[in-house]
């Protein structure tokens, strides 16, 4: 099989026309729910809860685990595959808001464990230590919520920054897979001893409908559609072909990967279903724009998954969910275009520039790599009279300076401040070039940026 390819504007065009538009819908739905738990708490606490400082506490620790129950439904929703939220957000900003809900769920259940215990000493009269075990004899059910909180927890820590610099993305994933663990047996406790639940059927039928309408999302969306699709296109790895140092392409085939309608710079959650790879589905990037029934990725070896994909076999069997991301041509809006590439960065920055170019745009490609051999694609970025290529290989240490430094970006390109700049790559490339870009006179607007991290 041939590894190089042509560019294909017709495709390109039709996928253009599919693009996702912005829908504000997602936040005021957040917020409805948010009310509605706050209004619920309210109308089931009775006014003697505040008579004493303990009942106050205790109250308003209630108030902290429905919070806290109802947004893991909500996080799980935002990461779910769900259309509407989907079209309405976009992938990249679902996934920020995911991580930004993890972290209010953590402290809010940790509020609520906290003011739980303080109020039930006050009330009960007994110390701080005292009152944990005495609950726990006394409400036997207390004991599913407390490995619960641990779970929370855990699922919190592993996605802290210094966690996952040192897991693999593998046991960060199975780390997370005890999430669901934790919400059921908070909506066990709930239920079984929650005060708003057991007076009040009303509100104990509206708490299962959220928790069943959740589950009912999740298994439609990341389990049954994504099988049902997986039938349907029967994609096979057809090649593997190594590219660099560190870097290589899968090529993918199938039926009907057309109706797809994938564009340039997304990506896929792609799983290969061979030993090694079946427990998760990592998110790779397109390296061409595709046409007929093929895919191709080309894969930057960061992990220990990425790592392994140079072992795969054609005829293995691919399931891939997608596509995601907003790194697209639309995106651009000035006839001139800077794209800057730098390691595993340099295939969806080439899936971009073929699109950028059938749509008529001017480029200028600039490829960092730490040495020669790490230009990968660089000769399916054939210089044209709209398309100029400019490698820059070399460590800084080697070079004497940092090429993407203001000065010598300008150098590169004088005319930066009247383009559009999409830049792909690690996270300190990534960095350095919003930085110069932006001290250069390119509004924050016309600058668009992807990491890659491992």
């Amino acid at each position: 099989m041939a590894t190089t390819t042509t560019w294909a504007p017709e495709l390109t065009r039709a996928a253009a026309s599919r693009r996702p538009r912005w829908r504000p819908g997602a936040l005021p739905a957040l917020g409805l729910v948010v009310a509605g738990v706050v209004a619920l708490w309210w109308t089931g606490t009775p006014p003697a809860a505040g008579a004493t400082p303990g009942g106050m506490l205790a109250s308003f620790g209630e108030l902290a685990g429905l919070l806290a129950s109802a947004l893991v439904c909500a996080q799980l929703l935002l990461v779910g595959r769900v259309p509407w939220f989907e079209r309405a957000v976009g992938f990249d900003r679902l996934v920020a808001w995911h991580r930004s809900l993890g972290t209010s769920v953590v402290l809010l259940v940790l509020t609520h464990v906290a003011l739980m215990i303080v109020g039930g000493s006050l009330l009960d009269g007994l110390t701080l230590w005292s009152e944990v075990p005495d609950v726990l004899a006394r409400q036997p059910y207390l004991w599913p919520a407390l490995v619960g909180t641990v779970l929370f927890v855990g699922v919190g820590l592993s996605s802290a920054r210094l966690a996952r610099e040192r897991l693999s993305y593998e046991a960060w994933f199975a780390v997370h897979l005890t999430v669901y663990a934790g919400v059921y047996l908070a909506f066990a406790h709930q239920l079984a001893g929650g005060s708003h639940f057991v007076d009040s059927p009303v509100a104990r039928v509206l708490w299962i409908l959220l928790y069943a309408g959740t589950a009912a999302a999740l298994l439609t969306w990341r389990v049954v559609l994504p099988l049902l699709e997986h039938r349907r296109l029967a994609l096979r790895v057809s090649a593997v072909v190594p590219e660099a140092h560190g870097l290589t392409s899968v090529w993918v085939e199938g039926r009907g990967v057309a109706t797809l309608g994938a564009r340039g710079g997304q990506f896929f959650l792609v799983r290969f279903l061979a030993r090694g790879h079946r427990a998760t589905a990592h998110p790779y990037s397109l390296s061409v724009v595709p046409r007929g029934d093929r895919l191709r990725f080309t894969v930057g070896a960061l992990g220990d998954h990425s790592s392994a994909v140079t072992h795969l076999r054609p005829g293995t069997r691919v399931q891939v969910e997608g596509p995601f991301g907003r790194f697209t041509a639309d995106r651009a809006t000035n006839p001139a275009v800077l794209l800057v590439a730098g390691g595993a960065g340099v295939g969806p920055v080439r899936a971009l520039a073929e699109d950028l170019l059938a749509r008529g745009h001017e480029l200028v490609v600039v490829h960092r790599a730490h040495d020669e051999s790490g230009l990968a694609l660089r000769d399916e970025f054939t210089p044209s009279p709209r398309l100029r290529y400019v490698p820059v290989p070399g460590r800084r240490a080697q070079l004497g300076y940092d090429p993407l430094d203001p000065a010598h970006l300008r150098a590169l390109v004088p005319d930066i401040a009247s383009r559009d700049v999409f830049t792909c790559g690690p996270p300190a490339m990534t960095q350095a070039v919003v930085r110069s870009a932006r001290a250069l006179g390119v509004p924050r607007a016309a600058i668009h940026h992807e990491e890659i991290e491992s």
